[in-house]
């Protein structure tokens, strides 16, 4: 990693003054500045996806969904009597009326909370109406889910401010390079031919390790809800990461006006969000919810958390019939993901007071949301409802967000290697120590244990942040899943508030398989052990066919002209596809 510096890249804008004997110059070619598709390096800052929690655990993940019973056919694996999977309590964030008493951290029959591991983050722009140039996911409306600019080492250049402050105070740029005495002068740069075109700006490039980091966990999620592979929050904590990218890219907008930034996050945030909303709140009203008879006219308070994600939305615990279209707990899978929608807004909010602080206190803002969730998560002091699930979210992954403005103000630079990486072994080492003696109902599933969640994902991002290799393009056989990459990455909003909501709608879709003639029930005990195989298999085509009808609202959201599929493929090559 490079020391970061505030001069901007060299975009071939600046020119070195030859003394005038010079006899050969040759100028150095400006580098292209078209679009490679991927959209700008700030247009990724969303995501820090996290998985639905399972079980009555502290984060809330409503967990992986497990098919059940199916109209006119046998009974799916998995299906206990709660209509959900083993017969426990599916669990989600927001208020699910009649579930739980008013904690609902895990004190009632069937708590939720928070779900956990998610990717991330989507793509952003700085704030402003001006052109997108490189961002978190979100807008960041999560971080930099979609591809943050290439950052050199410990954080990414902003490029362009210290050129625009020379050129307002008159500086042409040009720099008068002595020579020795005697010397014949070797021109290292052409100064510009008058009358020539000026030399193109280069485009900040987009970093394709953090990428495919976004990739990596928008995909873990998937896996984990379908699944529900305890293991998978331990060998990869993709919320954690997400947190990390976002909080990177955060602390790299707010170079600008604060207010600015987090006016651009917001507002790449919201159409998406209401585009789920629309679909979502009508069909939970339709199956027979009625809030206004259960909670009152405070509910309409709570349903302006469909429309400005300040709090986690309301939602029923049941919805339908376990016999319908859908499982009755499809609602909880549904909404359940928004819950991260609010934790990410509420960094965002903080992030100027949380980077000032940083700046004058770095170790003690670093380490402090650790020492927090050491009280409110490891059961010393517990703060019931929603505001204890929003301080215990703040708490797990503060230390990544802050971690990210470590990575782009350089702190690693500052520490050897050697002893951040043997540093964060011992807390990894510490969190698995602890969750050893805390398992919850799914065992070493580390959502069910804030502390173990905190210090596991903390130490495991300081190691990904630490060999941050800046790739401008995936290495060797990664290149073959570019556009994938790419995709996941401009489309990581979409592919995260939809993706639990399309695992379910699965379920109806592979209950035809039932329906040819010969497969029941000769062959159904085959489908049955395959079952959650299969759901992973039709899961993305239905993704796929999301992010084409509803995809576009990202781009709306961004100011950019609307793409259909925005997997950075050169136009050339889709028309010959």
């Amino acid at each position: 990693m490079t020391t970061p510096t505030n001069r901007p890249a060299d975009d071939g804008a600046d020119w070195f003054r030859i003394p005038a004997q010079a006899q050969a110059q040759a100028q150095a070619p400006a580098p292209a500045s078209g679009d490679d598709g991927r959209g700008t390096p700030d247009d990724t800052a969303f995501l820090g996806v996290g998985p639905l929690g399972s079980g009555a655990d502290a984060f809330g993940d409503p967990g992986p969904v497990r098919p059940g019973a199916h109209a006119g056919g046998p009974a799916r694996p998995g299906y206990g009597a709660d209509g959900y999977g083993g017969g426990r309590a599916a669990a989600g964030r927001g208020t699910a009326p009649g579930a739980y008493d008013t904690d609902p951290f895990g004190s009632g029959p069937a708590s939720t909370g928070p779900m956990s591991n998610g990717p991330g983050p989507m793509s952003t722009r700085p704030a402003g109406d001006g052109p997108a140039r490189n961002g978190d996911p979100f807008g960041d409306p999560f971080g930099d889910p979609f591809g943050a600019p290439a950052a050199h080492g410990a954080g990414a250049l902003v490029a362009d401010e210290p050129d625009v402050r020379r050129a307002a105070a008159g500086d042409t740029g040009t720099t008068t390079v002595p020579e020795p005495t005697g010397a014949v002068p070797r021109a290292r740069h052409k100064a510009p031919v008058a009358g020539g075109p000026a030399p193109a700006a280069a485009r900040p490039g987009r970093d394709r390790y953090l990428d495919l980091l976004r990739a990596i966990a928008l995909l873990r999620v998937i896996v984990y809800h379908i699944f529900g592979w305890a293991w998978l929050t331990v060998l990869f904590p993709s919320m954690g990461v997400m947190f990390a990218l976002a909080g990177s890219l955060m602390a790299r907008s707010l170079s600008r006006p604060a207010w600015g930034v987090i006016r651009g996050r917001v507002r790449r945030l919201l159409p998406p969000m209401w585009a789920f909303s629309l679909t979502v709140v009508p069909v939970m009203l339709y199956l027979g919810w009625k809030p206004l008879k259960e909670e009152g006219l405070w509910w309409f308070a709570k349903l302006a958390t469909y429309i400005f994600p300040i709090g986690a939305p309301p939602y029923p615990w049941h919805s339908g019939s376990q016999s319908g279209l859908l499982e009755d707990t499809w609602a909880v899978q549904a909404a359940g993901p928004l819950w991260y929608i609010r934790a990410y807004l509420w960094f965002v909010i903080a992030s100027p007071l949380l980077l000032w602080a940083f700046r004058k206190l770095p170790w003690a803002t670093l380490l402090a949301p650790l020492g927090l969730t050491a009280i409110v998560g490891s059961g010393l002091i517990k703060i019931p409802g929603e505001t204890g699930n929003a301080i215990t979210d703040f708490a797990v992954y503060g230390s990544c967000w802050v971690l990210g403005f470590a990575h782009n103000e350089g702190l690693f630079q500052k520490v050897p290697r050697y002893i951040s990486v043997s540093m964060s072994a011992l807390i990894m080492a510490f969190g698995l120590w602890w969750a050893s003696g805390h398992l919850g109902p799914d065992g070493w599933d580390l959502n069910d244990i804030p502390l173990a969640q905190a210090t596991w994902s903390f130490g495991f991002c300081v190691i990904l942040l630490q060999y941050s290799p800046s790739w401008k393009e995936l290495p060797g056989k990664l290149a073959g899943w570019d556009t994938l990459v790419t995709l996941a990455n401009n489309r990581a909003v979409t592919i995260y508030l939809w993706h639990n909501l399309l695992i379910m709608a699965t379920i109806p879709i592979i209950d035809l398989l039932w329906k040819i003639p010969g497969v029941w029930p000769t062959y159904s005990g085959y489908l049955e052990s395959a079952y959650t195989v299969l759901m992973l298999i039709v899961v993305f085509p239905l993704i796929g066919l999301m992010i084409m009808a509803v995809g576009w609202l990202e781009d709306v959201a961004a100011k950019r002209k609307p793409r259909l599929w925005p997997n950075g493929a050169p136009k050339k090559a889709r028309r010959s596809q």
